[in-house]
């Protein structure tokens, strides 16, 4: 295959040199032009010659790190007893870095080089990793083998690729959540009622039906308010989801990986909403997804923006392919990947088309904050969705396992993001704990009440993805039962806390800001609705500092008061505000309690009445 391509690339070079020559008459100038195109030709010819001779050098990984989830082996042929116990230890080490999933290199060495083994050495290899697994109560799953074919001898040598991911023990599963945007009739809900139950749409929307909460909703077809859906995959990689009648108790029992879908609103009038459960349900991916045959339309580019402002990795779905022609898909494509260029965005679009890009795509969209994926697909023909669930299988967690157990050191700190009533059990709160452990019969604190009070509660049963559970541990979703409590004492963006915080309220706050966009100026006694985590409320804008106003893109601290009542916040939360067109987002930088507020109006008052 080099000869031939060296023939080619050397006849051409003869042919010019021929010409050359042939118009060599017209004077000295064109001669020397002519013998520094010959030398050109020659170094090319040389460099070609010597690349023939030289073997192509060797493809690398990066190194292989101490931490995380991944680990290089060259093989592992017959070990010994005691070097077996040695790779099982190793391999509990990485499963325990990546939260119940590891990914094993085979034929790779520590620095990276690819190898590569013959069939008899890989089938040893994957045989002796199979009983590692088990001897850790794990699975494997060989996820791609690739050949490696720069050696000398010409021997077929492969490398393999191989997820390892632990067997489900008391409801310890690895749990994602996937916060779904896109514009209004982009395909969001159908898209999520295939994956979960199992059966393709008639193209009339029945696959959304048992993901509506609301009558309204079932009538227009239209999300309003957000709704949770489950799918599982099991150790060996295969999809759990209601397809077998199973409810989902059975299904997070079977599970060792679920991915929890946080259905959010597209149309426009719904955006608060679509906010609340980007800031309070603190997803770890974002899934935008864009109909083919109308493309980059509506809200879609709000919420693009709402990601990335929120600093949420986002990967897209192209959905409604079956209903244009392959011109229009790869036009709506196009649009993505130039939005997704601009300076504003700045992402390396990846467009996934067969199961080695999905594995590829999942890897690197948590290594590489730039990499998004694209995948275009049908929920009518299903064609492409297997690509989805292979990426969704592999996606591995953002954080680690060392940074959840100092989540887990921290005192107990409960986000509370819904209230219910339940008949025979009382009132209910739904939310995800921030830090720390919650059992059950644990005794903690819930507030800040209008007054800026916490009243003392004790927690009831735990519920998480709809299947009773003893402990709650950080990072976790999930619903409390509180018994008899007073549901009129509770509202959205309370915390529950442990006894021994001592949580500081405040009615103000100071937050470093960028300003998105503004019609006119942002200015002291504005009025903006702010979103802090799980805290939704109108907030003035006493004062700017060192400036008077502000215009689109400027930057400033600004101190906020809350209209309402007092919130508890935390120093460096994000945080994204809005009024009408207004946007703009920041953090955190300083709380004023309520009692130093207090103070401070008092005194206020008492000079107006001097003067």
């Amino acid at each position: 295959m080099v000869d031939l391509s060296e023939s080619g690339a050397v006849s051409p070079g003869h042919n010019i040199r021929h010409g050359q020559q042939g118009s060599g008459n017209n004077g000295k100038k064109t001669s020397k032009k002519s013998r520094t195109r010959r030398g050109k030709r020659g170094r090319k010819r040389r460099s070609k010659k010597n690349s023939r001779n030289n073997k192509t050098p060797p493809p690398y990984f990066p190194p292989e790190a101490e931490e995380g989830n991944i680990e290089y082996k060259l093989k592992l042929v017959n070990p010994t007893q005691y070097r077996f116990e040695h790779l099982a230890t190793q391999l509990k080490w990485r499963l325990q870095e990546g939260r119940g999933e590891a990914v094993y290199q085979i034929g790779v060495e520590d620095n990276g080089l690819l190898v590569g083994l013959t069939e008899a050495d890989m089938k040893a290899s994957l045989k002796t990793l199979k009983r590692m697994a088990e001897k850790v109560g794990a699975d494997i799953t060989l996820l791609r083998e690739r050949e490696v074919d720069y050696d000398l001898d010409r021997n077929t040598r492969k490398i393999a690729e191989v997820l390892v991911r632990k067997v489900p023990d008391d409801q310890q599963f690895l749990d994602l959540r996937v916060a779904v945007l896109g514009n209004v009739d982009s395909g969001k809900s159908t898209l999520l009622g295939v994956l979960t139950q199992g059966e393709l749409d008639n193209g009339r929307g029945r696959a959304r039906l048992n993901l509506f909460r609301h009558l309204h909703e079932i009538q227009t077809g239209r999300t309003s308010s957000i709704s949770f859906e489950i799918l599982g995959f099991n150790s060996k990689g295969e999809v759990v989801n209601y397809s077998e009648s199973r409810t989902a108790e059975e299904i997070c029992e079977s599970s060792s990986k679920m991915i929890t879908f946080i259905d959010l609103a597209g149309h426009h009038k719904y955006l608060k909403t679509t906010i609340f459960g980007l800031t309070s349900y603190c997803p770890d991916f974002a899934m935008l997804v864009v109909s083919a045959n109308t493309g980059i339309a509506g809200t879609t580019r709000e919420h693009l923006g709402l990601a990335m402002a929120l600093k949420v990795p986002i990967f897209i779905v192209v959905s409604k392919v079956d209903l244009c022609s392959r011109g229009t898909v790869e036009r709506t494509v196009r649009q993505l990947e130039r939005l997704l260029k601009q300076p504003g965005c700045n992402k390396v679009p990846m467009v996934v088309s067969n199961p080695d890009d999905a594995v590829t795509a999942a890897q690197q969209f948590t290594q590489s904050a730039c990499i998004t994926p694209i995948f275009t697909l049908s929920s009518v023909s299903g064609e492409n969705l297997d690509l989805l669930k292979v990426f969704l299988n592999i996606l591995p967690p953002l954080s680690n396992s060392k940074e959840q157990e100092e989540l887990m050191q921290q005192l107990t700190e409960f986000q509370v993001d819904e209230i219910y009533s339940v008949p025979d059990v009382g009132t209910v709160v739904g939310g995800t704990l921030y830090s720390g452990v919650c059992r059950e019969g644990e005794r903690l604190v819930v507030g800040p009440t209008d007054e800026g009070r916490f009243l003392r509660l004790k927690v009831g049963s735990i519920q998480r993805n709809r299947s009773a559970c003893r402990v709650l541990r950080a990072g976790q979703a999930a619903t409390l039962a509180l018994g008899n409590f007073d549901r009129s004492l509770l509202r959205k963006g309370m915390v529950m806390v442990s006894p021994k915080m001592n949580p500081t309220i405040c009615c103000q706050f100071e937050a470093a800001i960028v300003l998105l966009f503004h019609a006119k100026t942002f200015r002291r006694g504005s009025q903006v609705t702010v979103h802090v985590g799980n805290v939704r409320q109108t907030a003035t804008v006493e004062c700017l500092q060192g400036k008077d106003e502000l215009r689109t893109g400027e930057r400033a601290v600004v101190r906020f008061c809350f209209i309402k009542h007092p919130e508890y916040l935390r120093l460096g939360a994000k945080l994204l505000f809005r009024e009408g067109v207004t946007k703009g987002i920041g953090h955190v930088t300083r709380l004023l309690p309520a009692s130093q507020n207090h103070d401070q109006n008092q005194n206020h008052d008492q000079n107006l009445q001097e003067h």
